[in-house]
Parts: structure tokens; C-alpha cells; sequence
């Protein structure tokens, strides 16, 4: 093992149990690392935030809510410039401009809302409507407001991951509430093993993936739904309808970046029945659950996994 020991680090952020992996000569050395890596995550966190006041994305909305421009920083640009893209590669899905569709989905309610509601929001919602010029970000209406929730945790864990390397790290796991990149191999050469979560069993392991290198992310109406019934509404919204999507259960996606995985994976539940198709196209190894228990996707196929339906039925 070149003489490296193990260490494990949990803490909390971004709403999520976290934890940090690695292999390192000293405790010392680790604790360092892991501490810095930490501190970056809930740096990231507190600045963009929607819960918090003084974050940067809440002097953003306050802008957006009332019309107008704001300049951002360059971390800000360029999470801006991914997004600009995702909504490109989406047709449109992919819209960091639809958290407002929040106000109308609580997911705590036992009703579904009103659709003149929606339509309010709607009208609202599109990254078309904005106006972005580096390093300028202009709101021409009032109203509207961004949320970077599909993006800077999986930005962070990519950030986390690379402050690791360059300190030296060269065996690792940054998982940020399942959002996975591992930095290299365990200490002795061989591979994480890295769960993929079952869409409906809250403990259980759809399969297990061997990993050297590379980001796993996933998405999936597992997290918050409202079932009514028999019919369950996750909470991955269609920024076009205002509703949930209502095709795929959940999808991961294997990537050289954690954010590109993540993306992709939210991408493939918005494109519903189109889905499986665009995933294929992007070439990303990717395993999809569909509403009945389906299952497919190209780690199946590599794997010769036993394709059978699952049993997905509201717990």
C-alpha cells in the first residue's frame, strides 16, 4: 500500500450526509486535505444557497424579483455559461430559471396545486427571458428568479475532488449526498465499490459499480413526492408544463465530472420517454429505472445485469 492508511470524513452539506475518503502517509496530511476540501463545500453552499439571505444567489433573485442587471464573479460565470449550455443540449429542459415552480409544488400538502397557479409561474420561467453577457446578468422583467440546485453540488464534489489532487492525493472518494468522483483507485490498486440507489426500497442497492476513476451522479423522483392515489409526483419538473415528469424513475450516469453526470442524469428524467435515446447519444454509461420497473441503460447491457422488472410500487 506504499505505506498509506485510510481515513473517512463525514459531515453535513448542502442538505445531505456527506463523507470524504481517502488514503494518505499520515493522519496529519489527511486531516488537512479533507478539512480544506470541507471548508470549500460550505463555501460553495453559503454562497449559493436559497435559503440564506446573505448568499450571493439571493442578492441575484433580489435583482431578478424586481428587474434589472447584476455583475457576477467569474465562479459565477462560469456555472451561468453550463447552465446557458444544459438548457441548449435539453431544448429547453434543463432551466435553472424554474425553481419558482417550487411555490406551487411543496410536496408537504396532500393536494395537488392549481394549475392557474402554475400558469402564473410559468409565465415567468425561461432562460430565453434573461439576457446573460459575461460577466452581466440582466433580468428584463420582474418576477423571475435562478436556482443553481441542478448544478453546484455537483460542481462542489468536482472542486473538492480536485483540491484533494492537488495536495497530493492520489487514492479517494468525495461523496457529496450521492454524488460521487473518485480520485484514483484504494490504496492498494483496486476499485470503490459505489452503490446505486434502488428508486423505491430507501435502503436498497439497485447495483454496485467498480470504480477507479471517474463521477457517478444520479437523479430520481425518490427524494420528494407527493402520491395520491396510486399515482406518484416527484419532484423533477418539467419547466414547460409545470408538472412532474412522469416517465423514467431514475437515472445514473457514469463521468469523467461529476457536474456533466449530473446534468445528464436530470436531463435524461426530463426528456421522459426520450430519455434512454439521448443518453445513448451522449455515449455516457448510464442505467435507467422506468415508472413500471423497467430497467436499461448501457451498464446493464456491459454488465449482462438480469434486465427483469423490478417491483417499484409506492412503498
Amino acid at each position: 500500500m506504499n505505506n498509506l492508511s485510510y481515513y473517512r470524513y463525514s459531515f453535513q452539506a448542502m442538505g445531505s450526509p456527506c463523507e470524504i475518503q481517502l488514503f494518505a502517509k499520515t493522519g496529519l496530511k489527511a486531516k488537512r486535505v479533507a478539512d480544506a476540501a470541507i471548508a470549500d463545500v460550505h463555501k460553495l453552499e453559503a454562497r449559493y444557497s436559497r435559503y440564506r439571505t446573505d448568499s450571493f444567489l439571493s442578492a441575484i433573485n433580489r435583482v431578478a424579483s424586481t428587474g434589472g442587471s447584476i455583475e457576477v464573479d467569474e465562479v459565477t460565470a462560469g456555472l451561468l455559461n453550463y447552465a446557458a449550455i444544459c438548457y441548449e443540449q435539453s431544448d429547453g429542459l434543463f432551466d435553472i430559471t424554474s425553481g419558482l415552480l417550487r411555490r406551487a409544488w411543496t410536496f408537504k400538502s396532500r393536494v395537488l396545486p392549481d394549475q392557474a397557479q402554475i400558469q402564473e409561474l410559468l409565465n415567468h420561467i425561461g432562460w430565453h427571458k434573461l439576457k446573460w453577457k459575461s460577466p452581466v446578468l440582466t433580468f428584463p422583467t420582474a418576477g423571475m428568479e435562478i436556482d443553481f440546485g441542478g448544478v453546484v453540488k455537483e460542481y462542489a464534489v468536482d472542486r473538492a475532488a480536485a483540491l484533494c489532487q492537488s495536495a497530493g492525493i492520489r487514492h479517494g472518494v468525495i461523496n457529496l449526498g450521492g454524488d460521487i468522483k473518485v480520485i484514483g483507485p484504494r490504496g492498494d490498486g483496486s476499485p470503490w465499490r459505489v452503490g446505486i440507489r434502488h428508486p423505491r426500497q430507501k435502503e436498497g442497492l439497485l447495483d454496485t459499480l467498480l470504480l477507479s476513476e471517474g463521477a457517478l451522479a444520479s437523479s430520481g423522483d425518490y427524494e420528494r413526492c407527493l402520491l395520491l392515489e396510486g399515482v406518484r409526483y416527484g419532484h423533477v419538473l418539467n419547466p414547460k408544463t409545470g408538472w412532474p415528469v412522469r416517465y423514467l424513475s431514475s437515472v445514473s450516469v457514469v463521468g469523467d465530472f461529476c457536474v456533466v453526470a449530473g446534468s445528464a442524469s436530470t436531463i435524461a428524467m426530463l426528456k421522459e420517454d426520450k430519455g434512454a435515446a439521448w443518453l445513448d447519444t451522449m455515449g455516457l454509461p448510464h442505467l435507467w429505472v422506468d415508472v413500471n420497473g423497467m430497467v436499461g441503460g448501457s451498464l446493464v447491457k456491459e454488465k449482462n445485469l438480469n434486465a427483469e422488472k423490478l417491483s417499484i410500487q409506492p412503498e
